[in-house]
Formats: C-alpha cells, sequence, structure tokens
C-alpha cells in the first residue's frame, strides 16, 4: 500500500535539483583542476559550506544543536569522506564524467555488504546478490579486458567505498546528534584536512578573480545536493528516489559529450544500469523488512 503522505511530484522536483548540483559541481571541479589541486579544492569548499551552515543554523535558531558529543566518530566520519571527496575530484579529471557518476553509484552495495559487520545488520541472500550483480556491474563499466584500467579508475571505484563508510558513520552519528550538528563539524573537521593537506607544502594557491565563481558553485553545489535528496527522501519512498537520482546518469553523460567532447559509452550504460538494479534489490528488500517490523511491532 501506498504511503498517503508520499509527494512524488516534490519529491521529482528536489532530485532535480540535486541533479543540477551534482552536475554542477562535476563541471566546477574539472574547471578548477589546472589552477587548484584536490586538497585545496575541499579546503575552499569547506570554508564556504561552514559558512552556510552557520548562516542556516543562525537563521532558523538551531546553533544549540552543535555540540562537542562524540568528535572521535565525527571525525573518522569525515576522514572517510575527505578521502573519498578527494578521490572523486581526482578521478573527474581523468575519466569520463559518466564513467565517474557509474562507479559513484555502487556505494549502496557497499553500505548494504559492510553494514551487517559495521551496524549489525543481517546479511540476507539478497544482499548477497545484489552485492555479486553489482560487482558484474562495476566490471562492465571498469572494461578490465582493456587498457581502461588507471589510477584514476581505481579512485573511482575507492571513493564509493570511502562513501559507503561515511554513511555508515552517520548512520551511527545520527542516533543521538542533530543534522546540524553533523553538518558543522563536516564542514570544520573538512575544512582542517583540507588545510593540512594543501598547506603541507608551504603553498596554498588561492584562486583567481575569473575563477571564483566555480570555486562558489562547488562549496553550494554539494551542501545543496544533499539537501535536496534528504528532502525528497522525506517527501516520497526511497524506491521512488532512487531511479530519479538515477537519471544523473544520462544528464552527465551528455553535459560530459557537449564540453569535452567524451564519448557516450554504451559500457557506461549497461553496468550502470545493472547496478541500478542491484541497488534497487536491496531498496525492495529494506521495505519489506520495514513492513515486517511494522506488523509485528
Amino acid at each position: 500500500m501506498n504511503d498517503p503522505q508520499s509527494q512524488p511530484i516534490k519529491a521529482a522536483i528536489f532530485m532535480i535539483g540535486a541533479m543540477v548540483s551534482f552536475t554542477a559541481m562535476a563541471v566546477s571541479g574539472r574547471e578548477l583542476a589546472g589552477t587548484l589541486d584536490t586538497f585545496e579544492i575541499m579546503m575552499y569548499r569547506s570554508a564556504i559550506g561552514l559558512v552556510i551552515v552557520l548562516s542556516i543554523a543562525t537563521i532558523t535558531g538551531t546553533r544549540s544543536d552543535i555540540r562537542p558529543n562524540r568528535l572521535g566518530l565525527h571525525a573518522l566520519r569525515n576522514l572517510f569522506h575527505f578521502i573519498g571527496q578527494n578521490l572523486w575530484f581526482y578521478a573527474l579529471i581523468y575519466i569520463p564524467l559518466s564513467q565517474l557518476f557509474a562507479f559513484e553509484f555502487t556505494y549502496p552495495l557497499w553500505v548494504a555488504i559492510l553494514a551487517p559487520f559495521l551496524l549489525g545488520e543481517v546479511m540476507s541472500r539478497t544482499r548477497i546478490f545484489a552485492f555479486v550483480l553489482g560487482f558484474i556491474g562495476i566490471l562492465i563499466v571498469a572494461r578490465p579486458e582493456s587498457s581502461a584500467i588507471t589510477f584514476a579508475t581505481i579512485a573511482a571505484a575507492s571513493c564509493a567505498i570511502m562513501f559507503a563508510l561515511t554513511t555508515i558513520c552517520t548512520k551511527h552519528l545520527g542516533k543521538t546528534e542533530p543534522t546540524m550538528s553533523i553538518l558543522f563539524w563536516l564542514t570544520v573537521i573538512q575544512g582542517i584536512f583540507g588545510i593540512a593537506c594543501a598547506g603541507y607544502d608551504g603553498d596554498i594557491a588561492f584562486p583567481p578573480v575569473h575563477m571564483m565563481h566555480w570555486v562558489a558553485i562547488v562549496g553550494v553545489g554539494g551542501l545543496l545536493a544533499h539537501f535536496c535528496i534528504t528532502t525528497a527522501l522525506k517527501l516520497a519512498p526511497a524506491s521512488i528516489v532512487a531511479p530519479l537520482e538515477f537519471l544523473r546518469l544520462p544528464l552527465i553523460a551528455v553535459v560530459g559529450f557537449i564540453l569535452y567532447d567524451e564519448p557516450l559509452l554504451a559500457s557506461v550504460f549497461i553496468g550502470a544500469i545493472i547496478v541500478f538494479g542491484a541497488n534497487f534489490l536491496n531498496i525492495r528488500e529494506e521495505t519489506r523488512a520495514n513492513k515486517r517490523r511494522a506488523t509485528h511491532s
């Protein structure tokens, strides 16, 4: 039975916002690649994000939600995310944008396979089958029989694992910590990581004036994309939202083709469809499990 409170049209509008935000962030990162390294991009992104988070907290009266609890777990979460985001920014310079997004779509599969070990969740046969199916999709995207395997493709695949570990840490934090606190420590801790890594050689580049709009888009795009997805998930079930998120792939493929003359590879789309199918199996399994728990509670 459908949730009477579900608002799929509004959810679709927010998912369009997420698609545009992610695409804009990817293009901005590609444009900044010749001016800033990945650590510097992350440093400026965190600085902009911190200003946004504090402004929103002040306007909404939620600054009291920001508290120094569980800083060790905050640090671990943001270490995983910092590594994953740097790998993501590195990969987008060297591989087609559509291929990078296809690899990124595998992170829910890694969450499903790691959750039983790190969250104590049940390892079902559906989860195992979905992971194997998703891995087949990864192989099709990566084309391991060719010379396509490079450090950039390894970075793209690895960033999905880092994002999965980030999600698992977020689930732990979400049990006790307000969203505003999680976002605040995300920007602060990753800003510290960014400054330390960008400045280890004593030379931090400042973006020229004509590149500042790309820096701003990177900073705003990431926060806006995740806000849109979070809001969409509150308006409609994951089984509706997930297929909409998948539309990011054809969008970024077209953008890559138009702006950077990137080829539209059939293997990327075929592999991504298989990965999507694996993710959908996990979503359906989780939805059924939630209904069973609700019935017996």
